[in-house]
């Protein structure tokens, strides 16, 4: 297959180079052939313009959930990477949050051959307990061997401590990285909101600040201890991005990610009792989300995430209480990144996070293969319904006001135009 980009701007800041160049791309079955100010199509050559084209590297989201296999109805695979290739991500890391969970080499097998065909690659997560209840390790090393990038039981706390003291040890043996979420149950209760004045003013039971941040400051005392590779998802507070900090300085190797929607909305919005604002770990307040965006602005937060998870109707549509936690959020991921940051910004968070996860860096160079997401940065739209590509509705930014747009991705010699 033949590819011709015309007057792409490029937007890579790490390719001093290219970086804000308007150049032709030719891509010749899978490879970047040629990169010019004006390249004429040779042969049978799919010609691209678009009066404004911008092209970076195929975009990464360290954190997403489908459903399949247990849970089709929410999300296939199928058409969760044909979302999130909609959605501009050539790359996206699979939560295990599907019923059974993928806990031995079988299941990560299984997972790899279900996208095989899609034009976004998947690179699933393995739990890392059998079952994902924190008693037994799982096959970590044979998940490895099969594909896996990570181990971790979504969005379920490592209650024993000595579990993840005996995980973060044994994954040093093959460079293996270990997930722990977030919070200490025994601090949360039964929370489902942020605890704070809107919780009093509500009624709703709150999870405080301190069931997050005393669960990271264990871990990172374990990990000080054992060594080894530990990431933290979503973060949520302003602490807790202290306490990362803190154990940098120490060249502790921990990273963190925070959710786009823990970004962009505070614990305000659920005066309306809206159960599409339920979302573990909960919206906070407003002083937490600066902290959160200055915190991805210095580096502290490594990744940002989608968190995307999708849930059918029944688990959403209900008193908030009986409410399932979580939201989608790939369709809307670029719009909001590029509301918050400027362009450039936006799209070094859209792009980096490979090398964490042991997936290749991509780059923009004659000779490498094509992998591209091409999007309009300048475009304005009302975020609606017909606008999602996943089964499932439960998006907490309908209405919301995006900018920008994506027109396609190329990866793996296929292309995907939107």
């Amino acid at each position: 297959m033949n590819i011709l980009l015309k007057s792409a701007k490029i937007i890579d800041a790490g390719n001093k180079g290219l970086h804000l160049k308007k150049k032709d791309i030719w891509i010749k079955n899978g490879k970047i052939e040629k990169i010019a100010n004006k390249i004429s199509p040779k042969g049978q050559t799919k010609i691209i313009e678009h009066k404004n084209l911008h092209v970076s590297i195929g975009w990464f989201d360290t954190g997403v959930s489908f459903g399949e296999p247990g849970y089709e109805e929410r999300e296939t695979i199928e058409n969760g990477l044909l979302t999130a290739a909609k959605s501009g991500f050539t790359d996206v890391v699979l939560n295990p949050d599907t019923h059974p969970v993928p806990d031995s080499s079988s299941d990560i097998i299984f997972l790899k051959n279900a996208a095989k065909n899609s034009v976004s690659a998947l690179h699933p997560l393995g739990s890392l307990t059998v079952k994902s209840q924190s008693e037994d390790l799982a096959e970590l090393y044979d998940m490895t061997s099969s594909g896996a990038v990570g181990f971790y039981d979504y969005k379920n706390p490592i209650s024993n401590p000595n579990l993840l003291k005996i995980s973060l040890q044994y994954a040093q043996n093959f460079g293996g990285l270990v997930f722990s979420f977030p919070l200490d149950k025994n601090i949360a209760g039964k929370g489902q909101v942020h605890e704070g004045p809107v919780s009093t003013k509500l009624g709703l039971k709150g999870i405080p600040a301190l069931a997050e941040e005393l669960q990271i400051t264990r871990d990172l005392f374990i990990l000080e201890y054992t060594g080894g590779k530990l990431h933290i998802p979503t973060i949520s507070t302003a602490n807790s991005v202290k306490l990362i900090a803190a154990a940098r300085k120490k060249g502790l190797d921990v990273t963190c990610s925070v959710a786009l929607h823990n970004l962009w909305y505070t614990d305000e919005l659920l005066e309306s009792f809206d159960s599409k604002y339920k979302v573990m770990p909960p919206l906070r307040e407003k002083v937490e989300t600066k902290v959160l965006v200055n915190g991805l602005k210095s580096g502290i937060i490594d990744f940002a995430t989608t968190d995307h998870r999708p849930m059918n109707i029944e688990h959403k549509e209900l008193e908030f209480d009986n409410a399932s936690f979580g939201t989608i959020g790939l369709e809307s991921a670029f719009g909001i990144l590029n509301r918050l940051f400027d362009t450039t910004t936006a799209i070094s968070l859209l792009t980096k996070g490979r090398s964490r996860f042991g997936i290749p860096e991509v780059i923009i160079k004659e000779g490498e293969e094509a992998c591209l997401t091409l999007f309009d940065p300048t475009t304005s739209r009302t975020f609606e319904i017909e606008n999602i590509s996943s089964t499932s509705k439960n998006s907490m930014f309908l209405g919301e006001k995006l900018k920008g747009e994506v027109l396609g991705v190329i990866c793996s010699n296929k292309i995907l135009l939107c």
